[in-house]
């Protein structure tokens, strides 16, 4: 029992140390946006010429966000889901989401959007482990999913416990291979492949399966160990982007294995003063990577920050320098 201890502590120790070792990302800008019926910010994808959110409270509509001005505006666009598929989650964990959505509304939970090259929308449902399609042309409908994905990320470890289910996905270009991060306790990643009209593990669903603890970053007050998770998911240049929420980082993931490749930190300027929330832990929950930056958006669950602000945030971050494909 002394080694074991003696070994978390170490590991901890070496934890607290690589925490603020990340090249710093500089903020360039950052929007409050108004419109959004349920607040909560959940995920964010370039799609059809335009930036778009969707909210894990609002289940009949995602936004477009007109950017013309400081403050953007979300622009609804409404639609219907058919009922949802059975993804071979466990009744238990069922109920609990249905509680949840009574209470709090948001009965689909959407956490995640991407979108394809052809303009094709996809909505991640955390509360069914689900993915909702919204055509360019044609009538939403909820992708066929083979129930062995779902199984296999259970089996490593995933989708176990309430509230830490899906949290964000991507998709290629081609609209072909799709990916989804299940967000923590154990958080990872999960891959699969359109056959026909199916979607398939191929020779397995499961590319990342990671438990464990991490400090945040040193610029956090009272900085903490956190179970490690995965908020949102991006995909550019043929690599996965997994923002990091506890850890107030982006990193660049090989998109076969889920490998880290390079991180980069969104603590410092996240973090002075007036930008901070009166909560223990990060708040970004949707990412978008591209050529010249990131964005990043917060859920802040309608809540304070120190500066008086209440509105969902989405911040600017210019690229590191080198791009994205830089190596250390």
């Amino acid at each position: 029992m002394i080694r074991l201890l003696s070994a978390f502590c170490l590991a901890l120790v070496a934890l607290t140390s690589q925490a603020g070792d990340w090249p710093q990302l500089k903020l360039t800008a950052e929007h409050p946006i108004e419109g959004m019926r349920g607040g909560n910010l959940s995920g964010m994808a370039w799609c059809r010429g335009g930036l778009w959110g969707v909210s894990d409270r609002d289940d009949d509509r995602i936004y477009r966000f007109d950017q013309q001005a400081a403050v953007w505006r979300a622009q609804p666009l409404t639609f219907t889901s058919p009922p949802v598929p059975e993804s071979g989650l466990p009744w238990g964990l069922k109920v609990r989401n249905w509680a949840a959505a009574f209470v709090r509304g948001g009965e689909l939970d959407f956490e995640g959007i991407t979108c394809d090259q052809a303009g094709n929308i996809f909505l991640v449902s955390e509360a069914h482990a689900a993915v909702l399609q919204l055509p360019v042309e044609g009538e939403p409908n909820w992708l066929r999913i083979d129930p062995v994905m779902v199984r296999q990320a259970r089996a490593s470890g995933m989708l176990l416990n309430f509230n830490a289910l899906f949290e964000g996905l991507a998709i290629n270009p081609a609209g072909d291979r799709l990916w989804l991060a299940a967000e923590r306790e154990r958080r990872g990643l999960v891959a699969i492949e359109r056959q026909q009209s199916v979607w398939t593990c191929g020779r397995s669903c499961v590319l990342l399966s990671e438990a464990g603890v991490e400090m945040q970053p040193p610029q956090m007050p009272n900085p903490r160990a956190l179970s490690r998770d995965f908020a949102d998911l991006a995909w550019f240049e043929g690599k996965l982007f997994t923002l990091e929420r506890n850890a107030f980082r982006v990193c660049r993931r090989d998109a076969d294995s889920g490998k880290v490749e390079r991180c980069w930190s969104y603590a410092a300027d996240a973090l002075v003063p007036k930008r901070r929330y009166d909560v223990p832990f990060g708040l970004a929950e949707a990412l978008v990577i591209d050529a010249k930056g990131a964005w990043i958006g917060l859920d802040n669950n309608n809540g304070d920050r120190a500066d008086g602000e209440t509105r969902p945030i989405v911040w600017r971050f210019a690229a590191p320098e080198g791009g994205w494909s830089a190596e250390p």
